[in-house]
């Protein structure tokens, strides 16, 4: 890696970070993320830069103190995506999305250091893994179980016990009573379930669940606390 780098050594270092940050921001894109295309192209050529600036001014560097000190640069480009990431995270409840978002930026932000500081290989290689973990890793965690959370709300007669709704949910699933809500209107109230069960590529659905109780209750509300990544 040349200290000094040349005119055509930046061209080829810029041209490197807006195809890994088009290869992954497409990925992001087509799942109507946040940060998308150009999100994710300026914030590795933003961390690209970063780094070249700070080859170029190594070049101007006599001491030891002197290039610890223009190092921090493209490090504190680094913490500071963390910011943006931490902006992409959305909390309710139990339920935490954009996190895969978040952790995106970061590494285009990472892959952009690589590639601005000379280390093609290596962020061409990262940039590989990268679109391999978003792409294809993507198609096979829906074929592993997971588990998935909601939350029902069941319409009752005044004065009945607590039904049992976990009938109505595949084996091995979950319905947790946790509030009762008096007076519904004058002759019902209303029964809330946390429920919790597994599907295997998308089956059964949210809405599969959502028929099945209510073929057997009154269903009020019904809640998929689906996490969005």
């Amino acid at each position: 890696m040349p200290v000094t780098p040349s005119w055509t050594d930046i061209a080829i270092r810029v041209a490197a970070i807006l195809v890994a940050g088009s290869l992954i921001g497409m990925n992001r894109e087509r799942g109507g993320h946040s940060a998308g295309l150009r999100t994710t192209i300026l914030v590795g050529l933003a961390a690209c830069i970063s780094m070249i600036q700070a080859n170029l001014l190594l070049s101007t560097s006599q001491s030891t103190n002197g290039s610890m000190d223009i190092l921090r640069f493209p490090l504190g480009v680094l913490t500071g995506v963390g910011f943006i990431g931490g902006g992409a995270i959305l909390r309710r409840g139990d339920i935490a999305t954009g996190v895969t978002t978040a952790a995106t930026l970061w590494l285009i932000t990472a892959i952009g250091l690589c590639v601005g500081g000379g280390q093609l290989v290596l962020g061409t290689i990262a940039t590989v893994v990268a679109f391999v973990v978003l792409s294809p890793f993507k198609r096979i965690g829906l074929k592993v179980p997971s588990e998935q959370k909601g939350a029902v709300g069941i319409k009752v007669p005044k004065g009945t016990d607590i039904p049992e709704i976990v009938s109505c949910l595949p084996p091995g699933s979950q319905a947790r009573f946790t509030t009762m809500i008096n007076g519904l209107d004058d002759h019902h109230d209303e029964f809330i379930y946390e429920l919790r069960w597994f599907a295997t590529d998308g089956a059964p659905s949210a809405a599969d669940i959502a028929r099945d109780i209510k073929a057997k209750f009154h269903v009020t509300k019904f809640e998929h606390r689906a996490s969005i990544t």
